[in-house]
């Protein structure tokens, strides 16, 4: 049934954790016991030990080692996943069988064949599907939103952007490894920016690309080009370059009459420049910086307001860094985690 309606009559959502580690410290876990209507009631890790670790620390009442076991839970009403992304579809196809809607962290799997199989069961189930993606409510890039609607910058004409960071000093770490994570950190990061632009700006046109591994120990990409279309006709431009010496994380939206500026991944200014000079808008991200967005997906879940990131929406950023991604892997709707020799773009030597 509609979310409007699953929990109706209700005034609380109570929430379980599959996979309770770093992310779940301050980034998310806070945010499922501070948001209204919301209680996190249980919690899930493969290590009891770590599971119960955490449970005490964070004041939750029950903690298991099995996912199931907490699925099953009757005192669970929602499910939240935070995994790695191997585990992402398999635990959220175990959600919808059993009846409970699920909040699945980002990317929302490893490529766009789990997640069709993830929106095709919660639509099955008549469930509400949702994705961490929790830029789209934060109030610094919810600023960026007011600017161009209200005209800031006159029509939009031109988006770049760019992310550098040495991640090749890091070598071989989960996030690097396809049958873990789906790809690189490309996937990991660069979702980030395809979600936001995709709220932004609308689905994403036209998307070409390509991607290789210069400089990493690692056998997936480092280096992401891409290019696109704006539904309203803007092209763009996207680079990450996970090789690189230096550090760099800069997003312009560039309009007839103006531009405007921002970071994807530091708490930093938005910066508006146009004919009435400079404007700086200084808006912090909150101390669990996921609470808003999860605050909407309990409104949402109580029939009092409406979650912006859904699986639906998800879907089409992961299906963006497939179309990106294809030439590299030779093909992304198979395990190609499995097949690595066939990599027409894994690096030699």
């Amino acid at each position: 049934m509609p979310a409007s309606r699953h929990f109706a009559g209700r005034s609380v959502v109570r929430w379980g954790i599959i996979g309770c580690g770093d992310v779940t410290e301050v980034k998310s876990g806070p945010g499922f016991q501070k948001a209204s209507g919301s209680q996190l009631v249980a919690v899930m890790r493969r290590r009891g030990d770590l599971a119960a670790d955490f449970a005490r620390r964070h004041g939750v009442a029950r903690w298991y080692d099995d996912a199931r076991a907490l699925i099953d839970d009757p005192q669970v009403d929602a499910v939240y996943i935070a995994t790695p992304p191997d585990s992402h579809a398999d635990y959220a196809l175990a959600a919808a069988a059993s009846g409970k809607p699920a909040y699945v962290e980002k990317p929302m799997a490893r490529n766009g064949a789990e997640c069709d199989r993830m929106v095709r069961a919660f639509e099955d189930a008549n469930l509400p599907l949702f994705v961490a993606y929790y830029r789209r409510r934060l109030p610094c890039f919810l600023k960026v939103e007011e600017l161009l609607k209200s005209g800031a910058i006159g029509r939009l004409t031109g988006v770049t952007y760019r992310l550098a960071e040495p991640h090749h000093r890091k070598g071989g770490i989960w996030r690097t490894d396809p049958a873990l994570a789906g790809a690189g950190h490309f996937l990991d990061v660069g979702s980030h920016a395809l979600d936001l632009l995709d709220y932004l700006l609308g689905p994403l046109q036209d998307v070409a690309g390509t991607a290789a591994n210069v400089a990493s120990s690692y056998s997936v990409e480092d280096s992401v080009a891409l290019s696109f279309r704006t539904g309203g006709g803007a092209l763009g431009s996207m680079v990450w370059n996970f090789a690189s010496a230096v550090s760099d994380d800069s997003m312009r939206l560039s309009g007839t009459d103006g531009e405007i500026m921002f970071t994807m991944f530091q708490s930093r200014p938005v910066r508006l420049e146009n004919a009435s000079g400079m404007q700086l808008f200084d808006l912090p991200y909150p101390p669990h910086v996921a609470q808003p967005l999860i605050q909407t997906v309990v409104d949402d879940l109580l029939g009092r307001g409406e979650c912006p990131s859904t699986g639906v929406s998800a879907r089409r950023t992961s299906r963006v860094m497939d179309r990106v991604l294809d030439g590299y892997y030779g093909g992304r709707e198979d395990t190609f985690w499995s097949r690595p020799e066939t990599w027409p773009g894994r690096r030699k030597g």
